[in-house]
């Protein structure tokens, strides 16, 4: 006989308890988002080798109390939906093994520095709105024609791309600013995710707003306010290295205001003579996102 398919979905995390190696503690933030003053509850897990503080959360949340909030995605440290404070370090929860913090109790709170809506989530609007004001995008002031309607590709040299490529690895995740101490005592301060992204956009040669990013990062909110604690490194989970972003930043800011240096932009890569493009190759389609006015 054919046995007969289980309705039920099937789990997230499957934990044979033949293979549990230990049963860990989860002390996690509970916040009902209603004004009530959060509190701290516990749960028993069985672990195994591999399984992830994700995975742990997962359990819960199948197994123990279906009312945990908590943001996760795509569980290959990606997508950085799942940035937590845990056993007091911002890291990302689908990326920390359970096995590797070397303890039978592990503590997890939502990342500091943001406002919190619920459990483990953070309200990250505070992050996207930095991200925003620093305009990380490629701008070609006087030459915007090019870029709405592109004829060509920007000359850039390997050099010159691996003066930022490094810093293009950034997620978003904002672990950086829930490790910052000057955004724990200045919520105004742009934060090393914005200022590293900054940096990315300030030196690539294919932007021609070199100036008026130099301009918007030079506030009393902005790169001055490193005090270089190192801490957006250590804590960055893809090895951006926002502190050195922000150190070669200032040297750039400092260039453009004290030196009045400017940088050359790219030109468009002149076309292959005697190259004709193929018939096969289909055209672009239509942009689905409508320019903010």
């Amino acid at each position: 006989m054919t046995p007969k398919k289980s309705s039920s979905p099937k789990p997230l995390v499957d934990v044979d308890m033949d293979r549990v190696v230990q049963h860990t503690t989860f002390r996690v933030f509970r916040y009902s988002g209603t004004g009530d003053p959060p509190t701290y509850k516990e749960y028993e897990v069985p672990t195994k080798r591999g399984m992830t503080v994700l995975d742990g959360l997962l359990w819960i949340k199948e197994n123990l109390d279906g009312s945990l909030a908590y943001r996760a995605s795509c569980r290959m440290g990606v997508c950085g939906s799942c940035a937590m404070m845990i056993n007091g370090k911002p890291r990302l929860a689908c990326q920390t093994q359970i096995l590797d913090l070397n303890t039978t109790v592990v503590t997890v709170e939502p990342l500091k520095n943001y406002p919190v809506i619920k459990d483990l989530v953070p309200e990250l609007e505070p992050l996207f709105e930095k991200h925003e004001a620093v305009k990380p995008y490629v701008m070609r002031p006087g030459d915007e024609q090019e870029l709405e309607n592109p004829s060509g590709e920007f000359e850039q040299s390997p050099e010159e791309l691996n003066e930022f490529i490094q810093f293009t690895y950034c997620i978003k995740c904002g672990i950086c600013l829930a490790a910052c101490p000057t955004v724990a005592s200045d919520p105004l301060f742009l934060g090393p995710q914005a200022l590293a992204q900054a940096y990315r956009y300030t030196v690539d040669t294919r932007d021609g707003a070199y100036a008026e990013r130099c301009d918007l990062v030079d506030s009393a909110h902005g790169v001055w306010r490193c005090h270089y604690a190192g801490a957006c490194t250590e804590a960055c989970p893809k090895g951006v290295d926002p502190a050195l972003a922000i150190q070669l930043l200032k040297k750039k800011v400092f260039q453009h205001r004290v030196l009045g240096k400017r940088r050359k932009v790219a030109r468009v890569a002149p076309k292959p003579v005697g190259v004709s493009r193929r018939p096969n190759i289909p055209e672009p389609p239509a942009r689905t996102v409508a320019k903010k006015e």
